[in-house]
């Protein structure tokens, strides 16, 4: 009877062993998977869910995550849709644990450019943060082009539609000063 003891006891310390060994080896490859995981396919996965946004220039913005791109995301806030390009985020709020990779490569390859370019195409009137300075700049306007890593955004009155006599200014934006533009919702 003492022998059956001992044995279930060391039986039970080898499983025990084993079983902290599984564990530790489970832990070390997450952590070795996570070293490869970027932040876009975490912003995936929280996409249909309400985060906030808080922008390197002392912005932010809260809203339901849309669309989460190769170098910007868009959300949805009560009147508004907001783009945020990547670079100009601090931190984001709200993510859950869980990635999602892109497997489309025609996805993958849209990028902030693409999205400006629609935007310029619907003449679109947008309220445009500029960050990178000491505060955010905000100006209004559409946008009359883009290029390869800059905007032409035409400042005009709200409400008022782009015509050559309407605009004050044309500024020129390198996209790494853009920190968010917002648009009016459709409809």
């Amino acid at each position: 009877m003492r022998w059956d003891a001992l044995f279930n006891d060391m039986e039970s310390q080898f499983a025990e062993a084993d079983r902290l060994a599984l564990d530790s080896e489970i832990n070390e490859r997450t952590r070795a998977e996570l070293v490869g995981l970027p932040l876009e396919h975490r912003l995936r996965a929280a996409v249909g869910y309400r985060i906030g946004v808080h922008l390197l220039c002392g912005e932010s913005a809260h809203g339901e995550l849309r669309h989460a791109g190769a170098d910007a995301l868009v959300l949805d806030e009560d009147q508004h849709q907001v783009l945020i390009p990547y670079a100009a985020a601090a931190r984001y709020v709200g993510l859950g644990r869980h990635a999602l990779p892109e497997n489309s490569p025609v996805r993958r390859s849209i990028g902030l450019a693409h999205s400006l370019r629609g935007l310029a195409r619907d003449r679109t009137e947008l309220s445009v943060t500029l960050g990178g300075g000491a505060a955010a700049v905000r100006l209004s306007g559409v946008i009359d082009r883009v290029g390869r890593d800059y905007i032409d955004l035409a400042s005009v009155s709200p409400g008022e539609a782009r015509r050559s006599q309407s605009v004050s200014q044309v500024s020129a934006i390198p996209f790494t000063a853009l920190a968010m533009i917002r648009s009016h919702k459709p409809g």
